[in-house]
């Protein structure tokens, strides 16, 4: 969707505060300007994707709805009660974009009175979510519609089509297609020896997407956008390396949980996690990048125990429908027997800071440590890099450069070279598993 079509009522500012260790987020004027007020529709934003699309209804005080879905072809139908059709629902059938992979159409009309009914036509059998979330930062009430395909994107299965197409190819460098093991040795290329002699697979993480900005620079920036930039950068470089590939925790503009993006890090059997972010912080005049990892018990520093708090609050700004019941977040959040791994973190991370500092100021020279919900694979080397300070305006400027962007993709590329060169990776007796 075009982005005039996607942006936040207000500029996302940081309304973060705390209280002691609590994580107090402030409500939008919407929502504390509600109380006594009849419901009234601000914005409907769609985020379309092939995990899914979501469509996010912003109202300024809680509505009652019900919902069913309908065969035949396949609609979900939304009943919002006590509401005035004005202009934002006017425009629905504008919203959806013609390659949106789940939508066919949007629409709605008066059903009767006091009630509104908002009709999604879908282009194939879908699982729908629908739930409510309460005012948080610059949002008020939001209704959210997801609508995930029967069949989601396996990721696995991705890769071992890109494997085929990749390795197939006589014409190739690599020598041999992928055996029963799932290892793959490399021929050796012109330039040299490959820096590890099995295929290795990096997930990245571009920070925030859809309903979730993440910070906003005083220029009107997006930190979502910034970090998606430099990831499709870093995932390029990454696939042109011998024995190495990529993979995108999204490759477009909408939101993932915290936890998912964990998910698919594991599914894939990760050897490395790079999430990337573009910090914020009040003062305009901070600056600098960092690397940060994973702490069993308490953060390096105040200002990384803050980030962390700051950064686990996505899922609240994004939205998530706690109704959820996921057996794998359990697992992946509340295992923390990873002295292992976060030492591995710690190598990588001094590895790639090492390597920023050579681009931009470093705000700080060592790796920090907190409870990054993001960074909490227990098996995975995990790491979480904040690029440069998009609230301070020089770092805005560059965080937008296509130039910069390249740099820094090619300091933490380097950076992952000389953790390998350091620390090849052990042998796996499956790379990938369908089960």
């Amino acid at each position: 969707m075009p982005e005039r079509a996607q942006k936040p009522l207000l500029r996302r500012r940081e309304l973060i505060k705390f209280a002691g260790a609590s994580l107090i987020l402030l409500v939008s004027p919407f929502g504390r300007a509600a109380t006594g007020r009849n419901p009234g529709i601000l914005a409907v934003r769609v985020w379309p994707a092939a995990d899914y699309t979501r469509v996010a209804i912003e109202h300024n005080a809680p509505l009652r709805f019900t919902h069913f879905t309908v065969k035949n072809p396949e609609r979900l139908v939304v009943d919002l009660e006590g509401i005035e059709f004005n202009s934002v629902l006017e425009g629905l059938s504008n919203k959806v974009a013609a390659d949106d992979p789940n939508i066919k159409l949007l629409r709605a009309g008066r059903f009767k009175p006091g009630v509104v009914r908002l009709v999604m036509e879908l282009k194939n059998e879908v699982k729908p979510q629908v739930f409510v979330l309460p005012p948080v930062g610059e949002y008020g009430h939001r209704l959210v519609l997801d609508v995930y395909p029967l069949e989601p994107p396996d990721p696995l299965l991705q890769l071992l089509q890109k494997n085929e197409s990749l390795f197939g190819n006589s014409g190739g460098q690599y020598e041999n297609k992928p055996q029963a093991g799932g290892e793959i040795k490399a021929e050796r290329p012109r330039q040299g020896k490959p820096v590890v002699d099995r295929l290795v697979t990096i997930t990245l993480d571009p920070g925030h997407g859809g309903e979730d900005p993440g910070a906003v620079g005083r220029g009107g920036s997006y930190e979502k956008h910034v970090t998606l930039a430099v990831a499709r950068r870093l995932k390029a470089k990454i696939d042109a390396e011998p024995n190495m590939r990529a993979v995108l925790t999204r490759d477009t503009d909408f939101f993932v949980p915290l936890h998912m993006r964990v998910q698919k890090a594991r599914r894939i059997q990760s050897d490395l996690f790079v999430s990337i972010h573009a910090d914020a912080f009040t003062r305009a005049d901070a600056n600098g990048s960092s690397v940060f990892a994973l702490s069993e018990s308490g953060a390096s520093s105040s200002a990384a125990r803050y980030l962390a708090q700051k950064e686990n609050s996505a899922d609240l700004v994004g939205g998530v429908n706690i109704d959820v019941k996921d057996p794998m977040l359990a697992r992946t959040l509340l295992d923390l027997s990873q002295t292992a791994t976060i030492s591995d973190s710690l190598k990588l991370g001094k590895a790639v800071l090492g390597e920023i500092g050579g681009i931009n100021r470093l705000h700080k020279e060592n790796v920090e440590q907190a409870g990054f919900a993001v960074l909490k694979a227990p098996d995975i080397p995990s790491i979480l890099i904040e690029t440069a300070f998009i609230s301070n305006p020089e770092e805005e400027r560059r965080l937008n450069d296509e130039a910069y962007q390249d740099k820094m993709a090619e300091a933490i590329i380097t950076g992952i070279r000389k953790y390998f060169a350091k620390n090849p990776p052990l042998a796996k007796s499956k790379l990938a598993r369908l089960d």
